[in-house]
């Protein structure tokens, strides 16, 4: 019985966690449920917002538009042959046709309106679809300045252009708003997923800084890293980068904000006394999550971190209040950065903020909010004019540098977590680290 104690021990934490993510199947019929109420429902009022009655999406097997890729059914894991989705939206009559010109049905919701028997040429049957439909606008995916709207190669278009009648050509505009706007926008039933998620990012994060991983003199921190990303694969779920650990002790000097993510020194030793930050994410559900934690490596006789850490994180918990605070529907991303900083400096702290959209894509597409090597404000082709739009998802990642006597150097509080902006305001998706993880844990019925 002993024996079988401790094993459960071992054991139910992954239980725990592993218990709360579905199967394959049950995936699959989640994302397609979420595809079909996306199509019928937030697709043709995105359409009305950007004043587009068609929009039309071309891709080749392998060489998917980033937009369509989010639009192809859990069965697909990429485009056909090449795939080309029509979306005629009729304001008037308040429906929406959702057609394929391919040889079948794409998912429940995109109905195939092809018979290569009929007319063996795929173009000419695009060019019968619009002309039946006679657009006032024919949106496609090109865009200067939003990477993720410019999924459109230059192939598909100039054969798009060169089959389409002479009357419609001026009818062609870019669907880049529309394109953003279908990425950057989720869903009640979305975000109701969305706080697992994150959750489940927090859950990993607490284990790995912990000491069932982290034996304090021994463990090194790219074995974290792995031990993270091995964990994700074990529970089924896949990262969209590769996670970080880092290091901040006495004996370091302070260095730019890339060593975070390049140029860090691998295999250091974690010791006690040690600040440690992560940088990590999952892919689930086709959403994604980013998350920046701390943790404090506790030396002997100690049962908390030391005040100035503690401190330090209250700090950059009120840099993310400057921020969000900001957060103020039709505000541009340089609009919210350059009073989010210069509110927190006003009251003494050092911040930075580069937060960026969250949701189909890591770095998704929407109102990005600074940059860490861009504290002026991001240029135009980052998006610099894209307002703040209500139901999208956001990583608040920024951080604070602060100055600790005791350690004679700089330190930089960085974090980083999920947040959601709603019609009612600005709301943490899952809660935010306002306590640094203690590693080990303390044990006060030992008395350590």
């Amino acid at each position: 019985m002993k024996n079988t104690l401790l094993i459960l021990s071992f054991i139910l934490p992954f239980l725990l966690t592993s218990q709360q993510i579905l199967p394959e199947n049950e995936r699959a019929r989640v994302v397609d449920e979420i595809l079909e109420d996306r199509f019928n429902n937030l697709l043709p009022q995105l359409m009305d917002k950007t004043d587009i009655d068609m929009w039309i999406l071309i891709s080749r097997e392998y060489n998917e538009d980033p937009v369509l890729r989010t639009m192809l059914p859990a069965k697909w894991l990429n485009a056909r042959r090449r795939t080309i989705l029509v979306f005629y939206r009729n304001k008037e009559k308040n429906t929406i046709d959702k057609l394929a010109v391919a040889r079948y049905n794409v998912g429940k919701s995109i109905q195939s309106a092809w018979d290569k028997e009929k007319e063996p040429n795929q173009w000419k049957r695009l060019m019968e679809l619009i002309e039946e439909r006679n657009p006032s606008k024919i949106g496609l995916n090109f865009s200067k300045d939003h990477n993720i709207a410019d999924g459109l190669d230059k192939t598909d278009y100039d054969e798009f252009i060169k089959n389409l009648p002479s009357k419609y050509k001026n009818k062609v505009v870019s669907a880049e708003q529309l394109a953003v706007r279908w990425i950057e926008t989720r869903t009640k039933r979305e975000m109701i997923i969305y706080n697992q998620l994150v959750a489940i990012t927090h859950d990993i994060i607490a284990e790995a800084f912990s000491e069932k991983v982290i034996t304090p003199g021994i463990t090194t921190t790219t074995k974290v890293e792995w031990w993270m990303r091995q964990k994700v694969t074990d529970l089924g779920l896949k990262t969209w980068f590769h996670p970080t650990v880092d290091v901040q002790r006495t004996s370091e000097e302070l260095v730019g904000h890339l060593y975070s993510f390049s140029g860090r020194p691998d295999d250091m030793v974690i010791l006690p006394g040690d600040l440690l930050h992560c940088d990590f994410g999952i892919t689930y559900l086709r959403l994604n999550t980013d998350c920046q934690e701390l943790a404090y490596v506790l030396r002997p006789e100690e049962k908390s971190a030391p005040d100035f850490l503690v401190n330090g994180l209250k700090d950059g918990n009120r840099v993310q209040d400057f921020l969000t605070k900001n957060m103020i529907k039709g505000k541009t991303g340089n609009q919210i950065l350059a009073k989010s900083l210069a509110e927190a400096k006003a009251s003494g702290i050092r911040p930075a903020i580069y937060t960026h959209p969250l949701g189909s894509y890591g770095h998704s597409a929407g109102t990005t909010i600074g940059m860490w090597d861009s504290q002026g404000g991001v240029m135009k082709d980052d998006g610099e004019n894209y307002p703040l739009n209500p139901n999208t998802v956001y990583a608040i990642e920024l951080n604070t540098t602060i100055t600790i006597p005791e350690w004679k150097r700089d330190i930089r509080i960085m974090l980083e977590e999920a947040g959601f902006y709603g019609e009612d305001g600005f709301r943490y998706v899952n809660g935010r680290q306002t306590e640094l993880l203690l590693i080990p844990r303390v044990k006060l019925h030992q008395g350590n």
